[in-house]
């Protein structure tokens, strides 16, 4: 899979494929980065990429001229991607996400800054908008590069043990269960004695009752009627 990303700031973007599992995927061949900087579509000697708002206010926002001479050429050269493009305004990311984009093919992610992109890109060219969350960001480039590892990690093969993919908070619709390792004991502070039994189907249900408390305690609007009642009662057990 190729990851397209058009950025002010590229060598930022591109810095998340350096690193542990991507670096270790690009170097498989399982994905590959197109990170690209939107100033190669200028053309004053600046190399201009915003300017101010018409209407007045703080802040600069994007030219469209570059976004759409850059969007239009990575059309021409790969094909009709879609265009993301990373806003506070976005529908919000989650790993039902991550796991249609890695199944969808290619796409172009369009890192915002400053106060923001010229309405005509969104409308035009901008087929999804996505958020991270609910705060604001210098630029769309943490964003990108969460989107990228979170979809990166859906692509077989690029985690070296595919079970640790399934296993992961949200992708069972809860968060994870506690882990622990060595030493069994660490200033007076124990392993639970049931990860130490042996026994995997008491293990499994440890796992279970745990992951199902810790999303009651952090995250109870993630769990069905029947989940929030079965986490209610391992409590009062």
């Amino acid at each position: 899979m190729k990851f397209h990303v058009l950025s002010v700031f590229p060598e930022f973007v591109a810095s998340v494929f350096e690193y542990g599992v991507l670096r270790r995927a690009v170097a498989a061949g399982l994905i590959e980065p197109n990170v690209r900087d939107l100033r190669d579509w200028t053309e004053d000697v600046h190399r201009t990429t915003d300017d101010l708002p018409y209407g007045g206010g703080p802040g600069m926002v994007l030219l469209c001229e570059p976004v759409f001479k850059a969007v239009e050429e990575l059309r021409r050269a790969y094909g009709e991607l879609p265009l993301i493009y990373l806003s506070p305004a976005g529908e919000r990311f989650t790993h039902a996400t991550a796991c249609a984009l890695a199944e969808s093919g290619d796409f172009i992610l369009l890192c915002g800054r400053y106060e923001g992109l010229d309405q005509r890109v969104i409308d035009q060219l901008v087929d999804r908008e996505l958020s991270i969350g609910d705060y604001v960001l210098s630029g769309g480039e943490v964003p990108a590069m969460a989107v990228i590892d979170a979809v990166a990690r859906q692509i077989p093969g690029v985690v070296g043990n595919a079970e640790s993919v399934p296993a992961d908070s949200f992708a069972t619709g809860i968060l994870d269960h506690p882990h622990y390792t060595r030493p069994e004991v660490f200033r007076e502070l124990a392993v639970p004695e049931v990860l130490l039994s042996g026994h995997h189907a008491n293990i499994d249900k440890w796992r279970r009752e745990q992951a199902l408390l810790l999303t009651y305690r952090r995250r109870p609007e993630l769990l069905s009627a029947e989940q929030l009642a079965a986490a209610r009662r391992l409590l009062q057990d």
